[in-house]
């Protein structure tokens, strides 16, 4: 069986990506007739005065072919009598980073243009850049267009000694540098003659020999659960993709986060009963016990596997808008998804020199290293060792768009397991940042009153200009693992708004004692008509409201008035 290689082609607008790919298929001859000839055919219409235009293989948008862009990416599958391939050719307008980020999120290995008459630009860097953060290991440097610097080896020789300075931090295992012309086919599948100078393989003779697959043979094994099988009560499977290591019948797992330990009974994959699994395969795995596994849970013999509520991560924000701490945004972690916020911006990466920069706001396609804080703990490892639990997306809470891709640096630690780091960085300098006083605003009572009317609040408290975060318990959330949670979001500088659904009083006295002077709890449909603010025996300012006698725009209204006035006096 053949391998397979998965590659991206990147760089900047107009270095010849598409045409690349396009003179590569058509020269090695891996192109159907049709597609041979309709090639033929748009190419009278197009830029080249006739000549084949070989990014038309791959440029199929009609905004492409009018603009001589690529947008979207096109991703084409071939194979040689070497090896297998699927090639994504990604955008190299900045507009479009987001798209050349999906693109390598796939790939082993990157083929990256640079012009021969501009060499290594801004853009290069932060393709280099992204590349490096999405894992890629292997980097080939296509210098193209030499036939319009007359192959000149000095000018090769430059742009490569600058690639080199660009990458010498990033921890890459191979880094190929070919002269090529994509429009003149120099280099691509064969060696050319204009360039006796270079001794290395043509493009495509190179990417059918280079060694890009890790062994996952000494990995342990480790799976996502993406769905739990009971279409009876004789069956319970979990299902997913082995992301690494193997697994065989009679073998000990250990479930996270529970850490309950069951052995394999049973292997499918798809209907067929197997004695073992390998990595990359989807399979249904049945334990010989019961265990507490839902979506998002993770199956591993691997004991290093960490878990926490908060981390530090390096990210690539691909939103239009301005990312700010104590933004909320939905974070995916494996197959889990979970509430949690943007804590802190340490500090933002300049693109061209790789230094860090002091910032308190990150904008569209900046890479920076940020603080997040999420309502449970999430499984997770290094995105080397493993891949799809040492990455992670941000989702808009609103639009459920992709605001930012990143990869997990380090867990922090967490207010319920041990103190804080020492930092200058107090509480109050978070606070002062924000221009308000931390508090928990602690709704419960009758549940389906409170639960509408948390989310009022929250709204306007937001359009007034406060930051915001807002916790509920609806997924089996313990009120004192939710009021460690409000604490650590104060910590932040934070109003957290907790809806929960506890009717417990000792659970009320419990969120009190963790959080402090910042609670402040808001109960709903109390005896007291209309609205009221009392201080409880501890100091606890505490708002109750009979909605029965309001609407809930007005209660919410009405809370909002009375903790702006709180938050003025304090």
């Amino acid at each position: 069986m053949k391998s397979l290689l998965k590659f991206i082609t990147c760089g900047s607008v107009d270095d010849g990506k598409s045409t690349l790919i396009g003179h590569m298929l058509y020269d090695a001859k891996l192109l159907f007739a049709d597609q041979e000839r309709a090639l033929e055919l748009d190419s009278r219409l197009g830029s080249r005065g006739g000549k084949i235009d070989y990014s038309l293989l791959l440029d199929g948008l009609l905004a492409e072919r009018e603009q001589g862009i690529t947008i979207d990416v096109a991703y084409r599958y071939f194979t040689t009598d070497h090896r297998s391939f699927i090639v994504a050719d990604t955008p190299g307008h900045e507009e479009y980073t987001r798209n050349m980020a999906v693109g390598a999120s796939f790939a082993d290995l990157a083929v990256i243009l640079v012009d021969a008459t501009k060499g290594v630009i801004t853009q290069t860097k932060r393709h280099a850049r992204i590349c490096s953060l999405m894992g890629i290991k292997h980097l080939v440097l296509a210098v193209n267009k030499m036939d319009l610097v007359g192959f000149d080896q000095r000018k090769f020789e430059h742009i490569k000694e600058d690639f080199f300075r660009t990458t010498a931090e990033f921890r890459l295992q191979s880094i190929q540098v070919i002269p090529v012309s994509a429009t003149e086919g120099d280099n691509i599948t064969k060696k050319s003659e204009n360039t006796p100078w270079y001794e290395g393989l043509p493009l495509l003779s190179y990417l059918e020999q280079v060694d890009v697959h890790q062994t996952d043979e000494a990995k342990s094994f480790l799976m996502p659960i993406q769905r739990v099988c009971r279409p009876d009560h004789t069956f319970r499977g979990f299902q997913g993709q082995i992301e690494a290591g193997s697994i065989a019948v009679g073998d000990e797992v250990t479930t996270l986060p529970s850490r309950e330990k069951a052995k394999v009974k049973r292997i499918l994959v798809t209907d067929q009963e197997r004695d073992s699994a390998y990595a990359g395969q989807p399979v249904t795995i049945q334990l010989d016990r019961e265990v507490d596994v839902s979506r998002g849970c993770v199956f591993t013999t691997d004991h290093q596997v960490k878990e926490a509520d908060s981390f530090s991560a390096t990210i690539l924000w691909m939103d239009d808008s301005v990312l700010t701490p104590g933004k909320n945004y939905l974070v995916k972690v494996g197959t889990k998804i979970l509430p949690g916020t943007v804590t802190a911006i340490t500090h933002k990466i300049d693109i061209n020199t790789g230094n860090t920069v002091p910032a308190d706001h990150i904008v569209k396609n900046e890479l920076a290293t940020c603080e997040f804080s999420l309502t449970d703990n999430i499984v997770f490892d290094s995105f080397e060792q493993y891949k799809s639990i040492g990455g992670f997306i941000l989702i808009d809470r609103v639009t459920n768009m992709t605001s930012a891709c990143g990869v997990i640096d380090q867990a922090l630690q967490s207010s319920d397991r041990s103190l804080r780091l020492d930092t200058e960085v107090t509480r109050d300098v978070r606070a002062e940042q924000k221009g308000q006083n931390p508090l928990t605003l602690w709704f419960n009572g009758a549940v389906s009153e409170h639960a509408t009317l948390v989310k009022e609040v929250e709204k306007r408290l937001v359009s007034t200009g406060y930051h915001t975060m807002l916790l509920e318990n609806g997924q089996g959330e313990s009120p004192r693992r939710l009021a460690e949670v409000a604490k650590l979001m104060n910590d932040a500088g934070l109003i957290a708004l907790v809806s929960n659904d506890s009717l417990l009083d000792t659970d009320s006295v419990i969120a009190r004692d963790i959080i402090g002077k910042e609670y402040i709890e808001v109960y709903v449909n109390g005896p007291v008509a209309g609205s009221s603010s009392t201080n409880d025996a501890h100091g606890n300012r505490k708002i109750e409201i009979d909605t029965s006698r309001s609407s809930v725009e007005e209660a919410a209204n009405d809370v909002v008035k009375r903790i702006v006035k709180y938050l003025i006096n304090q």
